[in-house]
């Protein structure tokens, strides 16, 4: 395994993938689609070799690949993997042949197009988790734009070309900043050291000493508009509505599960490392807008009579409180953060799935045209019901562990804002059990009578996502020991480089490296790898 590029493979074989189906004649739609599978499959045994194989008590980063790429502008080819990026990978690698297989009736017109630009979408989200080279970053980061609108774009629903244009536009004014940022930062690495390089651990080595505050504010600023536009935060959240409500039912659960993940992942990896003063100081301002995107991500849903649109805002509550735990500056809310960005593609992702299914039978997501599902479609009904009752918390579910240690970090740090948020998760279960309540309870009307009930590709389809649900949240420690010691390290970083000190709660140790690895060894150059 040491000498065998894993990371290189993992990102690769989906665009081989892409290639492979480019190349393949239109006319046998039943081949594209076993190529497809059979690229996206291949993908996730990999990510599962990953997991396998990750040493649960290694800070630094692991299987780091390191090659010339563009040394032009000192860009290299370097990626690597640690606790926090770890199941963002598999996440991707498993919402991916399930959204193919959940759009196995996509549209028969361009099929070989459809999976192509899926295949191509999974290749720039793995390679996003994946750098560790702040130009490669950004080049995975716009390669995504390009599949993502062509996907709305062609497969979407009445206004996909409005929904389309926005998320690209919105995208791109945040890239651009992002750019400007990186390209900032480069230079003046260069005018300190005479080394120009992108590479992200020997800048995060260099920036907490070598940058004025006020130059790691504005920069700091720069990355969390690119970041908080993608998560997407209040008030850089207007275009995810409308492209969950007009996505396929595959893009719908890739954007919910992973794209809008993307933010919350900036964040953790960029901003505390390259920019600790300015997170400490800013943690305030984004705890804020964490806790009114749950307040008004709820708020808002309960108001909607698109049930796709519901679940579109509840997203948006749920990254309230990812971006709530990581700014809790404490390890139990960082756990919880990363731990909901592992839980939120398998609860949302089935929602997602379960909606597209109602919506194959009556092609409407309108609230008013249901009722009573609950008579004809009692597989049906229950599915829905357990990813909801997963998403909004339910103990026993993965959806309660991520919450809950979010919530328990911030209350030990940021009592005002932990409480605020809180009431979230009451509103949470109000607006999604009076969608439940509208949807699939009551009396049904002719039409939904003669609704059919799932089919076993369906169950195939969801099944896992809950059954992952179910396991996480009986034995949240087969994630958390992976996620924690990649926490620690962030948060002992954060204290080496600006003094500031995490607030635990009683009875709580002091938050140490691991015995045997210095202050410096965690700041060095590298930060674990060649």
């Amino acid at each position: 395994m040491t000498d065998f590029p894993i990371l290189t493979a993992i990102i690769a074989t989906p665009l081989i993938g892409a290639v492979v189906v480019t190349m393949l004649p239109s006319r046998r739609p039943e081949i594209i689609k076993a190529v497809g599978y059979g690229f996206t499959i291949a993908t996730l045994g990999l990510a599962c070799w990953l997991l396998a194989d990750f040493s649960t008590k290694n800070i630094f980063f692991q299987f780091v690949e390191n090659q010339p790429w563009l040394p032009g502008i000192g860009s290299r080819y370097i990626v690597g993997v640690d606790g926090i990026s770890l199941f963002m990978v598999v996440a991707t690698a498993l919402l991916m042949p399930l959204s193919l297989l959940a759009s196995q009736r996509y549209p028969s017109q361009r099929p070989k197009a459809f999976t192509a630009w899926f295949l191509l979408l999974e290749f720039s989200l793995l390679g996003i988790f994946l750098s560790l080279d702040l130009i490669m970053f950004f080049v995975f980061w716009e390669i995504l734009l390009v599949p993502m609108y062509f996907l709305i774009q062609g497969w979407g629903h009445e206004r996909r070309q409005y929904a389309a244009l926005k998320f690209f536009l919105y995208t791109a004014v945040g890239s651009a900043l992002m750019l400007a940022c990186i390209l900032v930062l480069g230079f003046l690495h260069q005018g300190a050291t005479g080394v120009l390089t992108f590479d992200y651990r020997v800048l995060a080595a260099w920036a907490y000493h070598g940058l004025s505050l006020t130059t790691e504010t504005v920069l700091f600023l720069g990355f969390m508009i690119a970041f908080a536009i993608k998560l997407p935060l209040v008030p850089f959240h207007t275009w995810l509505p409308d492209a969950h409500t007009e996505a396929p039912t595959a893009g719908s659960v890739v954007l919910a599960g992973v794209i809008i993940k993307m933010g919350a992942y900036g964040f953790l990896r960029f901003s505390f490392e390259l920019f600790p003063h300015a997170s400490v100081n800013l943690a305030p301002l984004l705890l804020t807008l964490g806790v009114i995107g749950i307040l008004y991500g709820a708020v808002v849903a309960a108001m909607q009579k698109n049930l796709k649109r519901v679940i579109a805002y509840s997203s948006i509550a749920h990254m309230g409180f990812v971006i709530v735990g990581i700014f809790s500056l404490t390890v139990l809310g960082l756990d919880g953060a990363v731990f909901t960005m592992l839980s939120h593609p398998l609860t949302t992702g089935a929602l997602f799935l379960v909606v597209g299914m109602l919506y194959e039978r009556r092609h409407t997501y309108e609230i008013s045209e249901y009722g009573g599902v609950w008579r004809s479609a009692p597989m049906l009904t229950a599915m829905f019901m357990l990813a909801m009752v997963a998403g909004i918390g339910l103990p026993g579910f993965s959806g309660f562990i991520g919450e809950f240690l979010s919530l328990v970090g911030t209350f030990v740090s940021r009592r005002p804002w932990a409480i605020a948020g809180a009431i979230g998760v009451i509103f949470a279960a109000v607006y999604m059990l009076w969608a439940f309540q509208r949807v699939f309870m009551g009396k049904p009307s002719a039409i939904t009578l003669r609704m059919p009930d799932v089919s076993l590709r369906e169950v195939i389809v969801v099944a896992p996502l809950l059954a992952l649900s179910l396991f996480l949240g009986l034995y949240p420690k087969a994630a958390l020991d992976r996620i924690e010691p990649s926490v620690k390290r962030t948060i002992v970083n954060v204290e080496l480089k600006t003094g500031f000190h995490e607030k635990r709660p009683a009875g709580y140790s002091k938050t140490t490296l691991p015995k045997g690895v210095t202050a410096s060894e965690s700041i060095r150059l590298g930060l674990g790898g060649p």
